[in-house]
């Protein structure tokens, strides 16, 4: 771990949490400035990404209370999203203690280019209304039940940037509004977190003392988020996440691969 003061080390995680925070909670994407963060400071990658998870529950707190007004609109969904979430999230908390992180640091930049397409292309296919009697109702909803699954392993194992892979695969499966669908997203990553850190809490090492001025600017950060998404167009938002992400994949495929 690098050497600086505990005061100096205390304002840069609470200034990165701040900014983790917001983009985690209107994006998925907290880990574009946390985990890097936590990297720099000197904690190795499987004790960063159990530290980010842990103070990712903050930002979960934040933006799920601030989403409460979405979240009374799409109860059933958010519940079936997070139970699909939860149970993958078992799975995946388990597989880090067997398995490297390194493993899946190599399939990362993949995914996260994979929901950046999802989410561009979304922007550009014609929505056409839902009916009782389509008969790919069914199959859609298979899909989207077995692909937040495997997001919820993701989070479990893994974690970096699994919102914004959840938050692409909503919004392709999913007939609700922008903010409906990242409230959902928000409360299952909220709530698979809190199940994948008492698994870490027990397996692998927590840095406690850096999760809490990380959580303190990640709660801020992510209570902030839903209110902005209330006030800005919905279609230039999503075009921004989708080029974020792109530049995410590519530095997370520099850092994988070279």
């Amino acid at each position: 771990m690098i050497s600086l003061s505990l005061w100096l080390m205390s304002i840069i995680l609470l200034a990165t949490g701040l900014a983790a925070g917001f983009l985690s909670s209107v994006a998925g994407l907290a880990s574009l400035v946390s985990y890097p963060v936590l990297l720099m400071l000197g904690l190795p990658p499987v004790s960063a990404n159990v530290t980010n998870t842990a103070a990712l529950i903050f930002t979960g707190a934040g933006s799920s209370i601030a989403s409460l007004r979405e979240l009374h609109h799409v109860r059933k969904t958010a519940l079936n999203v997070t139970i699909y979430a939860l149970i993958g999230g078992v799975v995946g908390s388990f597989l880090l203690v067997i398995a490297p992180a390194k493993t899946f640091e190599r399939v990362v930049p993949f995914l996260v280019f994979g929901a950046g397409v999802l989410m561009l292309w979304s922007q550009f296919r014609h929505t056409v209304p839902k009916k009782a009697e389509n008969p790919h109702h069914l199959e859609i909803m298979i899909l989207k039940n077995i692909a937040i699954l495997l997001v919820g392993v993701y989070i479990g194992y893994f974690g970096a940037s699994a919102g914004m892979i959840m938050l692409s695969i909503l919004i392709v499966t999913l007939n609700a509004t922008f903010g409906e669908i990242n409230a959902i997203k928000n409360f299952a990553a909220f709530m698979t977190n809190i199940l994948s850190l008492i698994i870490y809490a027990f397996t692998t090492k927590v840095y406690w003392w850096m999760v809490i001025p990380l959580g303190i600017g990640m709660f801020v950060g992510g209570y902030m988020g839903p209110v902005v998404i209330r006030h800005v167009p919905v279609k230039p938002l999503r075009i921004i996440i989708s080029f974020a992400a792109f530049g995410l994949a590519a530095y997370l495929f520099y850092t994988a691969y070279y």
